[in-house]
C-alpha cells in the first residue's frame, strides 16, 4: 500500500471537504456564548438552533442519499458543497433568531449530502481492507477543522478585526475554493467503482438489507456514536465557559487541543484496524469490532466529569473521550459499506436520516436540562456512555460475519 497512489490523493481531497463541512458547522458552537448574548437566547433556545440544523440534516440525508445513487457524484458533490457554504455566509447577515434558525436549516439540508457522496467515492476507490483507513482519513477532516476553527474564530472575533459575523463570512467562503479543486482533480472514471466486490448482504433489492439484524446493529452503532460526538461538539465550549469557569480564550484554546486528540483517535482507529488484519490475520470485519469496542470504552471515561472540578484531570478525561468518540466513525462507515456496495449511498442517507431525526431533539432537551439544573455534568456523562449501545447491538444483532465474493 503506497500513499503516493492517486486514490489516496483523492482521499485527501475528501478530507478537505470534511474539514470545510466541520469548519462551517463549528462556527456556531465556537461563537455560542456571543450569539446567545446578542440574540438574548436561553440554553434551550440555543439548543433549538442545533435541533433545526439536525432535523434538516435528517431530511437532507434521505434526499441526497438517494440522489447520490441516481446522479453523477462528480456534479452533485460540488453543487451541495457550494450550497452549504453560501448558507453559512448568509448566516452572518441575520438580525433575528428566526432568520438565524432558517439559515441553519438550509445549511443542514445541504451539509447532509457530504456523507453519501463521500462514502460512495471511497467505496469506488478502495478495497475492503483499505476502507476503514480511507474513512479515517475522510473523517479526520472533522478534527482538523475543529482544531483550527477556534483559533480562526478567536482571531476574527477580536475587536480590531471584526465580530462573529466576519468569522462566518470568511469560513463559509472557503468552500467555494474546494469546488474549483474538485473539478480540477476528479475524473469520471475515478467514480465508476471497483469491478465487483459484494458482501453476502448485498442484494438488488434494498428491502432484505433493511430487514437484517446487521442493518439494525449499524443503526444502533451510529445512534450511540452520534449522541456522544455531537453533544460534546455542540456543548463543550459552553460547558467549559459556563460550567467550569474558563475564559472564552481558554475554552477556545482547549477546544483546539480537544480536536487534536479526536484526530489522533480517528487516524489511530484506521491504522489499528489495518494492523490487526495484518498482525493477527483477522478479517476486516472482526478488526473493526475490536476497534469499535476499544473506542467505546474510552468514551465511558466521561462518567468522571460528574466528580472532577476545573483542572487538568478534567481536561485529560475530555481528551480521552474525544479520541474515542471520533474513532468510532471510520468503523461505522466501513460497517455500512459491508452491508451493500450497490446501495451504499442510499444506506448512508437512510441511516443519517434516522440518527439525526432521533438525536437532534436531544440538544433542546440538553439545554432544558441545563436551564433546570444549572449544570452540564449529567448530560455530558450520559453522552459518553452512549456508544456502548453499539457494542451491545453488534454482539446481539450482527452475529454472522459477512463473506466477500470477488468476481
Amino acid at each position: 500500500m503506497t500513499f503516493l497512489h492517486r486514490k489516496w490523493w483523492i482521499c485527501g481531497l475528501l478530507l478537505l471537504a470534511t474539514t470545510i463541512n466541520y469548519m462551517d458547522r463549528q462556527t456556531l458552537a465556537n461563537a455560542a456564548t456571543r450569539i446567545s448574548t446578542e440574540f438574548g437566547l436561553s440554553q434551550q433556545q440555543y439548543g433549538h438552533l442545533e435541533t433545526g440544523f439536525g432535523l434538516a440534516f435528517a431530511f437532507g440525508s434521505l434526499v441526497f442519499g438517494f440522489a447520490a445513487e441516481r446522479f453523477n457524484v462528480r456534479w452533485l458533490y460540488p453543487a451541495v458543497l457550494a450550497g452549504w457554504s453560501l448558507a453559512a455566509v448568509v448566516s452572518a447577515w441575520t438580525s433575528t433568531f428566526g432568520e438565524l434558525l432558517m439559515c441553519r436549516i438550509v445549511f443542514g439540508l445541504f451539509e447532509a449530502a457530504h456523507w453519501p457522496c463521500a462514502l460512495k467515492t471511497t467505496f469506488a476507490l478502495l478495497d475492503a481492507k483499505e476502507r476503514t483507513l480511507g474513512n479515517s482519513i475522510l473523517q479526520s477532516g472533522a478534527s482538523i477543522a475543529s482544531i483550527f476553527t477556534p483559533q480562526i474564530m478567536k482571531l476574527l472575533m477580536t475587536d480590531d478585526i471584526g465580530t462573529w459575523r466576519v468569522a462566518f463570512e470568511v469560513v463559509g467562503g472557503a468552500g467555494l475554493i474546494w469546488v474549483v479543486a474538485w473539478f480540477a482533480i476528479i475524473r469520471d472514471q475515478d467514480l465508476r467503482g471497483r469491478p465487483t466486490e459484494v458482501g453476502d448482504l448485498a442484494d438488488d433489492s434494498l428491502l432484505p438489507i433493511l430487514r437484517s439484524g446487521a442493518f439494525w446493529s449499524v443503526a444502533l452503532i451510529i445512534l450511540g456514536a452520534q449522541t456522544c460526538w455531537h453533544l460534546f461538539r455542540v456543548w463543550l465550549p459552553k460547558f467549559l465557559i459556563q460550567g467550569r469557569g474558563y475564559t472564552e480564550h481558554e475554552a477556545l484554546d482547549f477546544t483546539s487541543l480537544y480536536y487534536v486528540a479526536t484526530d489522533v483517535g480517528c487516524l489511530a482507529a484506521g491504522f489499528l484496524s489495518v494492523w490487526l488484519v495484518r498482525r493477527f490475520s483477522l478479517s476486516a470485519h472482526r478488526a473493526k469490532r475490536h476497534v469499535y469496542l476499544l473506542c467505546s470504552v474510552m468514551t465511558c471515561a466521561a462518567l468522571l466529569i460528574l466528580w472532577l472540578p476545573k483542572g487538568w484531570p478534567l481536561l485529560a478525561v475530555i481528551l480521552v473521550v474525544g479520541a474515542g468518540g471520533l474513532g468510532l466513525f471510520p468503523c461505522y462507515y466501513s460497517f455500512v459499506q459491508e452491508l451493500s456496495g450497490r446501495h451504499v449511498a442510499r444506506l448512508t442517507g437512510l441511516l443519517s436520516m434516522w440518527v439525526w431525526a432521533v438525536t437532534s431533539p436531544m440538544h433542546s432537551a440538553f439545554g432544558a436540562l441545563v436551564d433546570q439544573t444549572k449544570s452540564f455534568d449529567l448530560g455530558m456523562a450520559c453522552a459518553g456512555l452512549a456508544p456502548m449501545i453499539g457494542v451491545i447491538a453488534l454482539a446481539v444483532l450482527w452475529r454472522k460475519e459477512p463473506t466477500v465474493a470477488k468476481a
